[in-house]
């Protein structure tokens, strides 16, 4: 595990456990409430057995202003008929960019999120997956950490390490965790001097557009009041504009010191996944992606990738479209 600024040493007992090398599909069309989303009509993908709904111009445009970055969402969504089956389409949604961009570039960088997103992971460590993926060529990143132990309850990397990272043969210097020694401060300046030390040894690609480094797939969760990362609602911090990582020490949802990726960084990744399960977030999903007129955006809803945003839904958290 390479720990920003890829220092490998660490005294956590977790990191104890990991070796040099080794960190150690049928669906069914559902029926929504609606038959219009963001007033375009459904339409099912027969190839691939799934409801896809790609966003529109009228919800670009209305989002367009209230923030200039979603000029140039380019949505899709995807409503799976059961967390299993969505689980499946993003395994196989991340081993396919994972072939595309090692062919073009040699490595391929991943940001993850916390929370249900690692559950939703699981199939990548299962045939075809586990065997077929090149996993030498991987590049983990987190796109928020809570400042914690890495043997902590509430460490994001613990959470990917006991889930995802200690089944898959990634290569230790290849997984970027915080530095949990460091003051929350002092741990963000210290992972955006890794990721500028990245840039510099062409792991990790600069946005010709933005400016800021463009990862190749950011895997991310919500959070039932529409933050992501940690960015929440009304927090300053989601109008960051020129650093690279932050950090928040009021955070609304403990524990409260935490660092977090901003929105410049986000929105410059070259592909973006949203993985959205359960009933709890569907007001949440029905506000970003239905017909709410609210002039207040949630950070979800500021999710504006240079390349595809495409949201994975099971059916409860699309119930209310």
């Amino acid at each position: 595990m390479a720990e920003c600024a890829l220092s490998l040493a660490s005294s956590s007992p977790v990191l104890s456990r990991i070796s040099p090398t080794r960190f150690s599909p049928i669906r069914r069309p559902i029926l929504l409430t609606s038959s219009f989303v963001a007033g375009k009509p459904l339409f099912c993908s027969h190839p691939h057995r799934r409801n896809s709904v790609l966003s529109t111009n009228s919800w670009r445009s209305r989002c367009r202003t209230k923030a200039s970055m979603a000029e140039r969402v380019r949505a899709k969504v995807e409503v799976y008929d059961s967390e299993e089956e969505l689980a499946v389409a993003l395994a196989k949604y991340t081993a396919d960019l994972s072939e595309k961009f090692c062919k073009e570039r040699d490595a391929f960088t991943v940001v993850v999120s916390g929370g249900s997103l690692i559950k939703s992971l699981r199939k990548l460590v299962e045939p075809p997956y586990i065997d077929s993926i090149d996993w030498s060529k991987w590049h983990v990143f987190w796109v928020d950490e809570r400042v914690v132990p890495k043997d902590h309850p509430d460490s994001n990397y613990l959470l990917a390490y006991d889930g995802f990272l200690s089944k898959i043969p990634i290569p230790a210097g290849h997984v970027y965790a915080i530095n949990d020694a460091l003051s929350a401060e002092a741990a963000a300046d210290d992972y955006e001097t890794c990721l500028r030390h990245l840039v510099k040894s062409k792991i990790l690609d600069i946005s010709k557009e933005s400016g800021f480094p463009k990862f190749d797939v950011m895997l991310l969760g919500m959070g039932p009041d529409g933050h992501i990362a940690s960015l929440f609602p009304g927090h300053p911090l989601v109008h960051e504009k020129e650093k690279w990582v932050t950090f928040i020490k009021d955070s609304p949802k403990p524990p409260p010191n935490r660092i977090t990726f901003t929105f410049p960084v986000i929105n410059s990744s070259a592909n973006i996944a949203l993985a959205i399960v359960g009933a709890g977030k569907a007001d949440v999903v029905h506000k970003s992606l239905g017909d709410d007129k609210s002039s207040d955006l949630l950070p979800v809803q500021m999710v504006s990738p240079e390349g595809e945003l495409v949201w994975f839904l099971d059916k409860d958290a699309a119930s209310k479209l």
